[in-house]
């Protein structure tokens, strides 16, 4: 195992800047989220720590990139942030997300309410689910692991046009698998910075994926013609796990955070770290860094103690989403399901020690 360690006073510039105007507006910060962000560079801090390497196939090591501290990240004449006419992020979701109509509608209402409480401030809308035939996209088996994939492309020219007005971005969810090429074996996502949408793909989250008794296998794709998406109906989706429930939350916040300009994250253990692996994925903390939380704040113009409040309300009510998230369309009121939330204990436990620090 290799640590990325970085040097405080390298901590300490990603973070606040040496340009004067920046220095100003951390120093305005309030003194509860000065001390927070300070832990950045502190190297006893229990509350972030440095990026562990396991093998040579993880992100940083396979995909160089130049760092993005705040003053880069301020600074790039290409981000977009919310406008007061465009607020929203809509969460589309293309097939079924569960086994059962129900299933699937708390699922939804799950990653909404999450959304809503980590990018604090803004509103989280549901645009009604279409089916896959809905986005004409093209479609494959993929030939080493034999599942059903879609084209990410097509998807994302799909939710382009879909765009509502009031709308910071919309991003696409879905249980099938997506290709962004046919040279590609799959993605878990893509992205459009430019066009402010993007789309994700739980399927490979749920735990019989990579086994031999994965379901969701197809011999032989028989299409009639290429709009025949009869395949799609009744399509194996994994079972909604506490787990699952969290990878999803994780890649979602994730991909969300880059249309809002943050690069993958070289400082810390962070959320906005790039993963090429499952495992790699699963090691990446639910958490931003300081840096990042910097960049996330500047975007959106929250609190930081409202926000990690708003979170720990949203593991803590175990039905559906934290209340104010306000779907497009309301769905009848079928019973809400217990929310499975086993997986993010210890991320509230993390959440509690940094409101103590915050409200210290």
């Amino acid at each position: 195992m290799q640590i990325i360690r970085h040097s405080e006073q390298t901590l300490k510039t990603a973070l606040i800047s040496k340009n004067p105007v920046l220095v100003s507006q951390y120093e305005k910060l309030d003194a509860g989220e000065q001390r927070l962000m300070n832990e950045a560079f502190q190297p006893a801090s229990d509350l972030f720590g440095p990026i562990t390497l396991h093998s040579p196939s993880d992100w940083i090591t396979s995909h160089p990139e130049a760092p993005q501290d705040f003053e880069q990240f301020f600074s790039d004449p290409y981000r977009k942030t919310p406008s007061p006419n465009k607020r929203s992020i809509y969460i589309q979701s293309i097939g079924s997300l569960g086994n059962t109509r129900i299933i699937s509608e708390e699922y939804i209402k799950w990653l909404t309410g999450y959304c809503k409480a980590y990018f604090y401030g803004l509103r989280v809308k549901l645009l009604e689910p279409v089916p896959v035939s809905a986005t004409r996209c093209s479609f494959r088996v993929n030939e080493n692991t034999h599942n059903l994939q879609i084209h990410a492309g097509d998807i994302l020219k799909f939710l382009k046009k879909k765009k509502p007005e009031d709308a910071f971005c919309v991003v696409g969810i879905t249980m099938i698998d997506l290709y962004p090429r046919d040279s590609w074996n799959f993605v878990f996502g893509q992205a459009s910075l430019t066009d402010g949408v993007g789309i994700f793909s739980f399927a490979r989250y749920g735990s019989d994926f990579y086994s031999m008794r994965y379901e969701g296998k197809v011999k032989k794709l028989k299409k009639t013609s290429s709009s025949d998406y009869s395949i799609f109906d009744n399509y194996y989706i994994p079972e909604i796990t506490s787990v699952l429930l969290l990878r999803s939350c994780k890649t979602l916040t994730h991909e969300i955070g880059h249309i809002f300009g943050l690069r993958h994250c070289q400082w810390l253990a962070c959320l906005m770290q790039g993963s090429n692996h499952l495992e790699e994925a699963d090691r990446r903390p639910l958490n931003l860094c300081p840096i990042c939380l910097r960049k996330l704040q500047c975007a959106i113009g929250f609190s930081t103690v409202e926000r990690y409040k708003a979170l720990v309300r949203w593991i803590d009510d175990e039905s559906s989403d934290t209340p104010g998230a306000t779907p497009e369309h309301s769905c009848e009121d079928n019973g809400n399901l217990p929310k499975p939330v086993e997986a993010f204990k210890e991320w509230k436990e993390w959440i509690i020690k940094c409101l103590a620090v915050l409200q210290k």
